[in-house]
Order: C-alpha cells, then sequence, then structure tokens
C-alpha cells in the first residue's frame, strides 16, 4: 500500500475561486510519541550506504519499496532533502557551496575529564582559555552530521505489518 492511498481525502478549494476538488489530506499529520514508538516496536539499527535512499532501504529489508515511508517515521525525518544523509557526490558538492575554503577552522573542541569522557566539549572559537583544544575543521564538522544522519532505526520485518495498520488508524482518528 503507498504512503498517500491511506490518506483520507478532503473537498477543497485550492485556488481559492469556489471551485472544489476531492483531493488527498496530505495536510494530515500523525504524530506517533517517541515514547510509544519505542515502547511498541523492536528496531535493527542501519548505516545507510552511500547513495542509498530510502526505496532502497526498504526493498532490501522488507521486500517491499513502497515501506520507504515507515522508515522515514521511525526515524522522524520530515524533510528529506535536510534530514535523510546525503550522498558522497551530492555532499562534496554541498561543500563546495557552502564553504570558501572546507578545510577552515569551523570551531575548537576539548575532551570531557569528567562524566563522559568520550563526549568533547565545542569551545567555538575560543583559544584563549583552551590553547590546548583542537581544532575542528568545517569538512570534518559536516562529515560528522552526515555520519549521525546515517544511523538510523528499522522497524523490525515482523512488526511492519502492525505498524502501517496502526499508521492507518491513527490518520483516520483525525477525521
Amino acid at each position: 500500500m503507498s504512503y498517500f492511498s491511506m490518506f483520507p481525502e478532503i473537498v477543497y478549494d485550492a485556488k481559492g475561486n469556489n471551485k472544489y476538488t476531492l483531493m488527498k489530506d496530505i495536510f494530515r499529520r500523525v504524530k506517533i510519541s517517541s515514547s510509544a514508538r519505542n515502547a511498541v516496536m523492536e528496531y535493527d539499527y542501519y548505516d545507510v550506504q552511500d547513495g542509498e535512499a530510502p526505496e532502497i532501504i526498504a526493498y532490501k529489508y522488507y521486500g517491499d519499496a513502497e515501506l520507504h515511508w515507515t522508515i522515514l517515521v521511525a526515524n522522524n525525518i520530515v524533510d528529506y532533502y535536510h534530514d535523510w544523509p546525503m550522498s558522497s557526490q551530492t555532499f562534496e558538492q554541498y561543500m563546495k557551496e557552502k564553504y570558501t575554503n572546507p578545510d577552515a577552522i569551523h570551531h575548537y573542541e576539548i575532551e570531557q575529564t569528567s562524566g563522559d569522557t568520550t563526549e568533547v566539549i565545542d569551545v567555538g572559537m575560543n583559544t584563549t582559555d583552551y590553547p590546548s583544544a583542537t581544532p575542528i575543521s568545517n569538512y570534518t564538522y559536516e562529515t560528522r552530521i552526515q555520519d549521525v544522519k546515517r544511523q538510523i532505526r528499522l522497524i523490525q520485518p515482523q512488526y511492519i505489518e502492525d505498524f502501517v495498520e496502526e499508521f492507518e488508524t491513527k490518520l483516520k482518528e483525525g477525521d
């Protein structure tokens, strides 16, 4: 079942000219709370490979590319163009457009010395108070963001049908 086929239809005046058309209510939103999402579903974790789209992953994992939307919902991805990891080619183009010098310093970091010592602290450009701070380039900074986006959750296949049914039910509850 395709994603938009589940949405209810509404009568809508798209042009504001009192000519109404039957359309899918694409403004309908279903919010599955993170606590419910975590409690009800068992997830597998997956690292998105270079150039993989949700459709490719859905086909590989569920055998059905049409379930791509479940991956987006499970990972709270609202804007595919900004929330999904870029391909290496798109990333390189993005870096050229965003930064005059990708190797320039973006910020400095210091290692945390108490608590979770695997964490680092971003100290901005303050090297006066932190002379031993490590410089982080624009390229490294942006690569880290992409690396975080690459780590996604997949609803385990044995739960996917229940998830789709629950999503449909929640869509209909908004009527």
